[in-house]
């Protein structure tokens, strides 16, 4: 058996495994808490209230504050885990249900979540462990290292771009209802379809206007020579913020952001693992 064959072979094994199975789902609660918290964030700073980063490392600091806080945020970290294994084992032998180009992008994209859930996991670790986890001035640290350097603008623009295409990417997975290739329908009665549907609509789609204003925001901090203004996530909601009619706009993004961690405890029962 050639080295690729074994590779595949045990990515295999890991992806029909019961337990991880089991944690991946419990992953999707954590992912939806954190969500929730994020939403509660975003209100926070729509009306102006103080607030932690109005992104998910904050909404992860926040829930570490509570009782027990830590123990859910280590919780929410090993789920975390089991979904990177879940997502990177679907990249490298997944998706055999799609084929031709379609199966070259799912895997792609389970590549991309792969990140995603792994870098959460390693946030919500470093949150446990109790180190400095603000992701918010970490972007604006390196946005300003590499403002300072040769060829470092047209990385941050290059890097702007490719958010804000996320972001698009995003509203059209949500608006084109593509989550539902995703989910076991056939299990659902018809009211819990319909719920689903409505709920990945609307946090697909205000999570895709977050990171799109984020990625702007990155193009705009590379042209104005402002690190300030790529901060990620907690840019976008007080640039919103900012705007005429923005606690409304920001408001709805929020319970948008509540719908998607809505969408995730779904998920956790009827989500194909």
């Amino acid at each position: 058996m050639s080295t690729v064959s074994r590779a595949e072979a045990t990515a295999s094994r890991a992806a029909n495994n019961p337990a991880l199975e089991a944690l991946t789902r419990a992953g999707f609660i954590g992912y939806g808490i954190v969500h929730l918290l994020f939403a509660w964030l975003a209100l926070q700073i729509a009306f102006g209230k103080p607030a932690a980063e109005g992104d998910q490392s904050g909404a992860l600091m926040t829930l570490a504050e509570q009782p027990l806080g830590k123990f859910l945020v280590i919780a929410i970290a090993v789920g975390l885990l089991a979904m990177a294994i879940w997502q990177l084992s679907e990249a490298l032998v997944g998706h055999h249900a799609e084929q031709g180009k379609r199966r070259v992008f799912e895997r792609i994209a389970s590549a991309f979540r792969t990140i995603v859930y792994a870098y959460f996991a390693y946030t919500a670790w470093k949150v446990f462990k109790g180190a400095p986890t603000s992701a918010a001035d970490s972007q604006q640290q390196k946005t300003q290292d590499l403002l300072s350097s040769g060829g470092g603008r047209a990385v941050v623009i290059i890097a702007g771009l490719a958010l804000a295409g996320l972001g698009i990417g995003l509203v059209v997975y949500g608006v084109k209802k593509a989550f539902e290739r995703h989910l076991k329908t056939g299990q659902m009665a018809p009211r819990t379809r319909q719920l689903a549907r409505r709920l990945g609509m609307a946090g697909y789609s205000a999570k895709g206007v977050a990171y799109g204003i984020a990625g702007v925001l990155f193009v705009v901090a590379a042209a104005t020579y402002d690190p300030a203004k790529a901060r990620g996530l907690d840019a976008a909601l007080e640039t919103l913020r900012g705007q005429a009619y923005g606690a409304i706009l920001l408001t709805l993004i929020a319970i948008g952001i509540a719908a998607f961690a809505l969408f995730c405890f779904l998920q956790s029962k009827y989500r194909k693992v």
